[in-house]
């Protein structure tokens, strides 16, 4: 035993077991995240349930069963429920029943020994609402242009309400598009006067000419309007008239709806293709309901734009940093202090950017930008309000302290003879850097971006004070000049899982969304890193063979 202890062999063993412990928890945390992120998209039955109450009264509750638990029957007796003396164990069901603005609660616990019967009603189906969220219930009638005529096929409903979704599409379009570019250009016409007043250079034919520029704008923007009215009121022509489990007919606009299932009738090729989509319109579409119905493509934007812009800050940065640091800076005590200092940086709490950059960032040198340049804003701000610029200069300063020491690291490893031979050659210090050194420690300058952009991607508490939101309006890239608006506020996908974690209204609702936000935030950290790994990649061949 001693000789093989002698040997080093056991503590290869314990190494590589506590790296596979390490990928096998990594891994079964992302197949966790994904399992119950993803099976939120598949189309679960419906079911029908009678149950008696503590009143001795039957109800009837209609839904889909989102989760089961197993509880004690004593904790029950002591919250009040009757429950058969002799069961020690009690099933409950949580279930949820949609149809928000006519019942209380949006999901129910149900008791096992309180259901007398289930069912799964072919016919039953689930409505996928802009508002309100999903509803539940038998269709009866189709209201079509006014004339009434018995639910007979599930296609017809899908062709009024693909129809709705068109002309919805429609008017936003308008909204996002004609509307929101001409109320911009109205906004640049109102500020470039407002500049001149202060510029004390506005005359009377100056406001004459932009009074005429914004008439002309407002114009076009009440031609667009009638348009947006004219669309809204088509998609509002059809209505569906469903039976609730209340028993009570109610009539659901089909402008309000974008999808309408009966999932009992569904087979595994149908829900597979359901989840598909499902998934599909969770990352192309804007999110609703205060973030827990729709999509997340604002999000997945901000972040990808965010993590990019603070890419092209912080490289050069850190890139420039350390080469002063390893290849000028004297090495005195200073330079120590400096170096030590830039390693310490990497420990500090990152709430503490998120102060500096509300504080410096923002309110100094937005504030002076704003003083200086956009002075016609006040009292509102342009720069001196957070924004996505402020937000990846916060975290390329946070990231910083990773990318000098990769690159220092990457610099060392250098072989001096390719200095001296090149300076030996007649080039300058600085062409011996720019043509032989920088390129060679490329790929440690990779590493340290690989590392910068997976720590960026998922910080959360200094966005919350420098740019993110909860919801943002427009993208930071539109149309309108100058098409960059690095002062807009953004949304982020790790804000968006707290959010809809800890500030959403509906936690049972929302708790699918959280996982499925995760495991997507995940995808775009790999994807992100996937990429900077390909670029450092290419560039290890391309200076392999002077390596050797």
């Amino acid at each position: 035993m001693k000789k093989w202890f002698k040997t080093g062999d056991p503590w290869v063993w314990l190494i590589a077991s506590a790296v596979s412990l390490c990928l096998i928890a990594v891994v079964g945390l992302v197949l966790l995240i994904a399992s119950r992120g993803l099976s939120y998209f598949w189309p679960s039955d419906l079911y029908e349930f009678q149950v008696k109450n503590n009143q001795q009264q039957i109800h009837t509750v209609i839904g889909e069963i989102y989760d089961t638990k197993v509880v004690p029957a004593i904790q029950l007796h002591e919250a009040g429920y009757e429950i058969p003396k002799n069961l020690h164990e009690v099933k409950q069901l949580l279930v949820k029943t949609g149809n928000r603005e006519f019942v209380d609660l949006d999901f129910r616990w149900l008791l096992q020994p309180q259901i007398k019967s289930q069912k799964k009603a072919s016919e039953l189906m689930v409505l996928t609402r802009i508002t309100n969220g999903n509803f539940y219930g038998y269709p009866l009638f189709l209201e079509i242009k006014g004339n009434k005529t018995t639910f007979e096929s599930l296609d017809d409903l899908n062709a009024l309400i693909d129809r709705a979704v068109q002309l919805n599409n429609k008017a936003l379009a308008l909204q996002k598009g004609e509307i929101s570019s001409i109320n911009y250009q109205i906004e640049n016409i109102r500020l470039k006067q407002r500049s001149m007043e202060i510029a004390k250079t506005l005359t009377a034919e100056n406001i004459l000419d932009f009074k005429k520029q914004s008439d002309a704008l407002r114009k076009a923007v009440g031609v667009f309007e009638t348009q947006l009215f004219d669309f809204n009121r088509q998609a509002d022509r059809d209505h569906l008239f469903v039976k609730d489990m209340r028993g009570e007919v109610v009539q659901l606009s089909i402008a309000n709806l974008l999808k309408a299932q009966q999932p009992n009738k569904m087979n595994v090729l149908q829900k597979t293709m359901s989840w598909f989509h499902g998934i599909y319109e969770f990352v192309t579409t804007d999110p609703r309901e205060a973030n827990t119905e729709g999509g997340v493509f604002p999000a997945i934007f901000g972040t990808i734009f965010m993590v990019l812009l603070m890419a092209v800050i912080v490289t050069p940065l850190g890139v420039i940093a350390a080469i002063y640091l390893h290849e000028y800076a004297p090495k005195n005590s200073i330079t120590k202090m400096i170096r030590i200092s830039v390693i310490n940086l990497s420990g500090v709490p990152s709430i503490v950017y998120g102060v500096f950059g509300l504080g410096f960032f923002v309110y100094i040198l937005g504030g002076s930008i704003d003083s200086l340049f956009y002075p016609e804003v006040a009292p509102g701000a342009m720069f001196g309000s957070p924004g996505v610029f402020w937000s990846a200069l916060t975290l390329a300063i946070l990231t910083l302290p990773v990318v000098i020491v990769s690159t220092e690291e990457g610099l060392s490893r250098i072989p001096m003879s390719l200095r001296q031979g090149s300076l030996a050659l007649g080039a300058t210090k600085f062409e011996t850097l720019w043509r032989i050194v920088i390129p060679m420690a490329s790929p440690a300058i990779m590493t340290g971006l690989i590392l910068a952009v997976a720590r960026a991607a998922g910080e959360v508490a200094p966005l919350m004070l420098v740019g993110v939101v909860k919801l943002a309006p427009s993208l930071p890239i539109d149309m309108n000049f100058p098409y960059v608006h690095l002062e807009r506020k953004f949304m982020h996908l790790g804000f968006h899982i707290f959010d809809v974690g800890f500030q959403s209204p509906n936690v049972e609702a929302a708790r699918p969304l959280v996982y499925a936000t995760s495991f997507l935030l995940i995808t775009v950290i790999i994807g992100l890193n996937l990429a900077a790994i390909h670029v450092r990649n290419k560039l290890r061949r391309k200076f392999k063979d002077i390596e050797l």
